[in-house]
């Protein structure tokens, strides 16, 4: 669908104290709690509560989402209620550091559902009142008009799929909102959870030029909160969009211009008080989304609903080695599973340490803080940050040249370095494995 690297990146945080810091204007968000027990073995993680229906499919989009033939809000409900249940014992963890609702269009499920998942989560595990509830919201008039009842039910931030602010892009994307209709939603959602709402929004979209997404990056200050989520729309193939491409009928924005696109986002968005602490997030007024932080941390989380993923020890059944764990995704065949034995695991993968780091490796440098030795040590205690990469002549290489900096701090990429992260992986993933005593594999590009 899209990616939030640059090309431009599942969506995909510690609830400790956080302060904003940098160095010759490039700031960075940095994570001031870092939890004393072993990752693998926390009783802490977030959990992402997948609704996999829409009710029609946008041209770019290979999501997991499926347009429903019958209603069954009352059996969805009830199945996410008993997975979140399961799984929560499962994990045995004692606290739930945040809940994201994502889809598919969560905004179709019933706030009623939002309250029995997140009742189903308290009686579990602690999730006090101050935890970050996410829910995704389609700016449609149906959309905006539940907001009020979400916020009710326990949601206290909204990220909004705007995408675009022009009419025309919108209906190439399929969209089912009008950017009047997505303004609107904005408005409201930001009298309900001021400070605490997220715009999505896309580039490289057929026919677009760098002087538009300029305008619309203008108009874009104007009416957000203090969170921007940027996306490069990248054509998948098996879309709408990539049959369209291939015929000829329309044309997306070559390498440079996107390059450049997101060059001028990033720009932009500092001059207008925004921090970049992540390759594709901004914030303002510390509004980091401390869910995804999770993520980028190598925290545990606990994925529910059709085709959620979650990484989590099962201590509840004497695990002691987090698992990457996958749910089924056909919602139909999901529901008749948790029906059966009160969850729907479709597939199960211990993760060994190789795994484990590089995992930590991918989703820690796409902070623009990087991974800080501490935090690095709590995986890996014998094989440090310099002895992982600083033996390397290609890291070296990406250390002279400015691209990446390995200091006292940690590893973490340059501002310039940040924008071609996917180029520069694949010699830090080698590497590890070389240092690792494992021989490296070879990687997909």
């Amino acid at each position: 669908m899209f990616t939030r690297t640059l090309r431009a990146g599942p969506r995909v945080v510690s609830p400790g104290l956080r302060r904003f810091s940098g160095t010759s204007g490039e700031g960075h968000v940095e994570d001031a709690f870092e939890p004393t027990a072993s990752p693998r073995l926390s009783n802490r993680a977030s959990l992402y509560v997948h609704w996999p229906y829409c009710l029609r499919r946008c041209t770019y989009c290979n999501f997991n989402k499926y347009i429903p033939g019958e209603k069954n809000d009352l059996t969805m409900t009830a199945c996410l209620q008993r997975e979140t249940d399961t799984l929560l014992q499962l994990s045995q963890v004692s606290c739930i550091t945040s809940v994201f609702f994502g889809g598919g269009t969560p905004s179709l499920a019933p706030p009623s559902t939002v309250a029995a998942v997140l009742q189903t989560v308290s009686s579990r595990a602690h999730l006090s009142d101050d935890a970050e509830v996410t829910l995704e919201v389609n700016p449609t008039p149906a959309g905006k008009s539940r907001l009020e009842d979400y916020r009710r039910a326990g949601v206290n931030r909204f990220s909004i799929g705007v995408q675009s602010l022009q009419d025309e892009d919108l209906k190439t994307l399929g969209r089912d909102h009008s950017s009047s209709e997505a303004l609107q939603t904005v408005e409201e959602a930001k009298r309900l959870c001021p400070g605490r709402v997220s715009l999505d929004v896309m580039f490289g979209r057929p026919a677009q030029s760098i002087a538009s997404w300029e305008s619309e990056l203008r108009e874009l200050l104007r009416v957000c909160d203090d969170h921007v989520s940027l996306y490069q729309l990248t054509v998948e193939r098996g879309t709408q969009l990539f049959k369209q491409v291939l015929r000829g009928e329309v044309a997306v924005p070559a390498e440079d211009v996107t390059a450049e696109m997101y060059r001028c986002a990033r720009r932009t968005l500092r001059q207008h008080g925004f921090l970049q602490y992540e390759v594709s997030n901004f914030a303002r007024n510390k509004a980091v989304s401390h869910h995804n932080t999770s993520y980028w941390k190598g925290r545990q989380y606990i994925g529910v609903g059709p085709g959620a993923h979650g990484r989590f020890a099962p201590l509840g059944e004497g695990g002691v080695v987090r698992e990457a764990r996958t749910q089924t995704l056909e919602p139909d065949v999901w529901i008749r599973e948790v029906q059966q034995r009160g969850h729907g695991t479709r597939r199960r993968i211990q993760l060994g340490r190789l795994e484990l780091l590089e995992e930590v490796l991918v989703m820690g440098m796409r902070m623009t803080g990087g991974i800080r030795h501490k935090h690095w040590a709590m995986f890996s205690p014998q094989l440090g940050l310099r002895e992982a990469f600083g033996s390397s002549s290609e890291v070296q290489r990406l250390l002279l040249n400015g691209q990446l900096i390995l200091d006292d701090r940690g590893l973490r990429c340059s501002w310039d370095g940040l924008a071609v992260l996917d180029s520069m992986l694949p010699a830090l993933l080698v590497e590890l494995e070389r240092q690792s005593g494992q021989s490296p594999k070879s990687r997909p590009r």
